[in-house]
């Protein structure tokens, strides 16, 4: 295999324009002959480059709307062609296949139709076959042919040229070989994907998942763990399509966290209500509703600023500048919010290595998406939990029914329970988590952990009592057996709303019943494992 290849000829089709004019300059400056399709090969000719359209090449004129241009044998064998194969040298001079040594693709932009929200037809208009062809084809024959599928290639492509006098050379190629094939698989994922989901179809008998390099990470959860972070067609708003405003390199953790916290916040309409959440360790240690962001944040942070310390703060409106300067007066790693006011992020800016992000909107609790787990030779796929707490039919199982304000404070648990590791305990009051247990192996641990965590807030606080006193709590699946509801109402609970389902329920309802507690069955369950 020949380390360096002399480009002398050119093929260019492509849906994103930019650096383009630039980059054919360059290559024409190296006197490599240019061969375009389209839209392409006009804004080439515009700006004054010579071009040879695909046709003359080929002998065949476009057709089919564009449909077929490039799937000709004079495209493909000049692609695949081995140039040090005599054979094939042959059939090319019979043929008069003349060598393509540079490919420079991309597609159309059928992820973006799809995120715009395009009907049917468009979407499939946006399925390129030809581009897909020749990448693959340019790609496999990599010892001869190098091939650019996005415009941030066109430098280093540039940059060798001018240094090996209009040659390639063979690790490029192997470079840009491997991209192309992850860019043409990225691309199918998409189809592949949206072709499910309009088909309503969950379990396609092939599922893949495609992204895009967001940025390398230094390292994982942990320093001798590998990480990079891609971002996916999905446009939901959140940690993907954040601008960060200011601060250091996200970590692995920090994404993560981040993705949590900000799904977490968005369970509360910003039309309706102000609320803040922290997030350590992808749980919330803090969750709260109130008129403003400072009031939120002020009653988040009661819950358990211990833990807050080095969290992830996570707003549901635009950061003020009042609520800023409360989050930064402690050690915090990330703020995400829609937006920001200047002031705030002038704020902000003081501290040099709090990260700021804004990601433009809020991601929607209710939407349809697929969550992706891997596990030892495989894929665990299933749907986003998109239930919602309002569209649930609480239906009352004890004697008595709870208070207005009891009802209030249950939703409010029950969305926060959704997002906390089971299994899942969360006393809340006065919309605002006061104690949360997560990720035990018993419920009945949960519990205990949750109203102990409340106590020593409550410490801290120099309050009187526990503010458990008087709270509501939520579990995020059904009490197996009545010891975990004692335990909280041992705690100070007056109602609790729970998915309910357990063969023992009647067990449970009878203790909350001899306690005169209200409770609530939602019929959903919210495991998060």
């Amino acid at each position: 295999m020949t380390d360096q290849r002399r480009v002398t000829r050119a093929l260019i089709s492509v849906s994103d324009k930019s650096g383009l004019i630039d980059f054919a300059r360059g290559l024409s400056s190296h006197g490599i002959e240019l061969v375009s399709t389209g839209g392409t090969a006009k804004a080439l000719k515009d700006a004054g480059l010579k071009v040879m359209d695909v046709s003359e090449l080929t002998g065949f004129p476009e057709m089919m709307d564009g449909r077929v241009k490039t799937l000709h044998p004079k495209v493909h064998g000049g692609l695949l062609a081995i140039r040090d194969n005599k054979e094939h040298a042959g059939a090319m001079a019979t043929h008069g296949i003349r060598p393509i040594d540079l490919l420079v693709v991309n597609l159309y932009p059928f992820e973006a139709t799809v995120a715009k929200g395009a009907g049917y037809d468009d979407c499939v208009e946006n399925i390129d076959i030809g581009g897909p062809a020749m990448i693959r084809a340019a790609a496999k024959n990599h010892a001869d042919v190098a091939v650019v599928v996005e415009p941030d290639d066109y430098t280093a492509v540039l940059a060798e040229l001018s240094q090996h006098g209009g040659s390639t050379t063979l690790l490029l190629r192997k470079k840009l070989a491997a991209k192309a094939y992850a860019r043409t698989a990225s691309y199918d994922a998409a189809i592949s994907s949206w072709f499910a989901q309009t088909l309503g179809d969950p379990a396609p008998s092939f599922r893949a998942f495609g992204g895009k390099l967001a940025e390398a990470l230094r390292y994982g959860e942990n320093p001798h763990q590998s990480a990079a972070f891609y971002r996916s067609p999905d446009q939901r708003a959140g940690v993907a399509t954040a601008r960060q405003a200011q601060g250091k390199q996200l970590s692995y953790n920090n994404i993560n966290d981040t993705d949590a916290a900000y799904e977490c916040v968005a369970e509360f309409d910003p039309k309706r209500t102000a609320a803040v959440a922290i997030i350590k360790h992808a749980n919330p240690c803090g969750v709260a509703e109130g008129e403003n962001l400072i009031e939120a944040y002020r009653k988040a942070l009661a819950c358990d600023s211990t833990s807050a310390f080095g969290g992830i703060v996570a707003v549901n409106r635009t950061l003020d500048a009042e609520a800023a300067k409360a989050i930064t007066e402690i050690f915090t790693e990330v703020i995400i919010a829609p937006d920001a006011t200047e002031e705030a992020i002038k704020i902000v800016g003081a501290k040099k290595n709090l990260r700021l992000l804004l990601a433009g909107g809020l991601p929607d609790p209710r939407a349809m998406g697929l969550t992706v787990k891997s596990v030892a030779g495989g894929l665990l796929v299933q749907s986003r939990d998109n239930a919602t707490v309002d569209e649930m039919q609480l239906k009352t199982v004890t004697k008595r029914a709870p208070t207005a304000a009891e009802l209030n404070d249950l939703r409010f648990a029950f969305r926060v329970a959704k997002h906390v590791k089971s299994n899942t305990i969360i006393y809340a009051k006065d919309r605002a988590t006061v104690g949360i247990g997560a990720g035990q192996m018993s419920r009945i641990d949960s519990a205990r952990i949750a109203a102990r965590k409340a106590e020593d807030a409550a410490k801290e606080l120099k309050l009187p009592a526990s503010l458990t006193k008087g709270s509501v709590v939520a579990s995020d699946a059904f009490f197996p057996f009545a010891d975990g509801l004692l335990v909280a109402i041992e705690a100070g609970a007056t109602a609790v709303i729970q998915p309910g389902g357990s063969v023992r329920d009647d067990e449970v309802i009878k203790a909350a019943d001899d306690h005169d507690v209200a409770m609530v069955f939602t019929g959903t369950r919210h495991f998060r494992h």
